[in-house]
């Protein structure tokens, strides 16, 4: 059991004759069961050629019906995410996965309220993330697959590299990861914290889970709110940018101070209060994972 894909899941690159498309849709193919999950991209000036024997379609509808395919993943550029996003999840698939970064916030806002307004039944994994993997079955984005094992340890973070981080510590410490989701750092995106949280704490193959924040906005907050009282599971946790001075924007959009409980700190309190064990040295997040087994 994984949590939102597996060996069997069908997934279709938006973006796929780009660049970056081509290279991770190479990558991802060439990891585990990727052969057979990779069916299809799409490209509507090149429907009818393919990619390295990928065929491709003019619309995610098209590609779904002709391979029955339920993931997307997107590389489209900035101007034309929002526009990507909005295709797959018109399309009815299951779960998009958004690897873009630098889609504008008002072109995210229109999508996300679309999807509310039609009550969608399409998950959205980003914008500005990494992606996903489940150890041995299948990876979905730009993380580095050489790092991941197998094993029962989940774990769910909005920074990209501190999730390769935390999957490397875990990986040396013989702890494999049952999957590992990168959120996304922008403002507006769609599965946060607590979603992850509450499909690791329903996977029976899922022991323990490390939480990696951010500063700004308030979503580990939630989190850790919901983790107290629901989570039979231990959740361990890391937030970045301690050091951060309040009103500067760290890196990702989203990561920006704007009240007293948007800091690292006030983060880190509020996780501890809710049970949650924490670090403020993120090379120690595998070492205190181990610590709550």
């Amino acid at each position: 059991m994984s949590i939102l894909i597996n060996k069997d899941s069908k997934v279709i690159t938006q973006g796929i004759t780009g660049k970056t498309g081509q290279f991770h849709t190479r990558m991802c193919r060439d990891y585990a069961n990727g052969k057979e999950a990779f069916v299809a991209g799409v490209n509507p000036k090149r429907a009818g050629e393919d990619f390295e024997g990928v065929p491709i379609y003019a619309s995610v509808k098209d590609a779904k019906e002709q391979t029955g395919a339920n993931v997307s993943v997107i590389y489209v550029p900035p101007a034309g995410a929002a526009d990507a996003i909005w295709e797959a999840v018109d399309a009815d698939l299951d779960l998009v996965i958004c690897i873009t970064e630098g889609i504008p916030v008002r072109d995210m806002l229109a999508v996300r309220n679309r999807m509310r307004q039609e009550n969608k039944k399409t998950l959205l994994l980003g914008p500005n993330c990494p992606g996903l993997i489940t150890p041995d079955e299948l990876k979905i984005g730009i993380m580095p697959a050489h790092i991941c094992k197998k094993g029962r340890i989940g774990v769910v973070s909005r920074s990209g590299t501190l999730t390769y981080e935390a999957v490397a510590q875990l990986t040396e410490l013989g702890l494999g990861q049952s999957s590992a989701v990168g959120i996304g750092g922008d403002p507006i995106n769609g599965l946060k914290h607590i979603d992850i949280l509450k499909m690791f704490n329903d996977d029976p193959e899922t022991d323990a889970v490390v939480m990696i924040g951010e500063i700004g906005g308030p979503d580990e907050v939630n989190a850790a709110e919901w983790a107290k009282d629901n989570m039979s599971k231990p959740v361990v946790g890391f937030i970045a940018g301690v050091t951060a001075p309040p009103g500067k924007r760290m890196g990702h959009a989203g990561a920006l101070i704007s009240g007293g409980a948007d800091t690292a700190d006030a983060k880190l309190e509020i996780m501890e209060a809710c049970g949650i064990r924490t670090t403020r040295n993120p090379s120690e997040m595998g070492k205190l994972l181990k610590s709550v087994l």
